[in-house]
């Protein structure tokens, strides 16, 4: 995710179905951690994207 960051991009979430996580890099910003989200929201990145975990986490 960090070479993503690198070369541009501004949001990113890497989903891991076995621990249920989901870590939230953006840039210049600490990695968030969500344990089970239902949504994931685009934020100002992608406005009024979400998400839905349901079916998948």
């Amino acid at each position: 995710m960090q070479e993503y960051l690198v070369n541009g991009s501004r949001l990113g979430w890497l989903i891991d179905l076995e621990t249920k996580t989901v870590e939230i890099y953006r840039h210049n910003q600490d990695i968030e951690i969500l344990q089970s989200p239902a949504t994931l929201s685009g934020e100002d990145i992608l406005p009024g994207f979400v998400l839905n975990l349901k079916y998948i986490c």
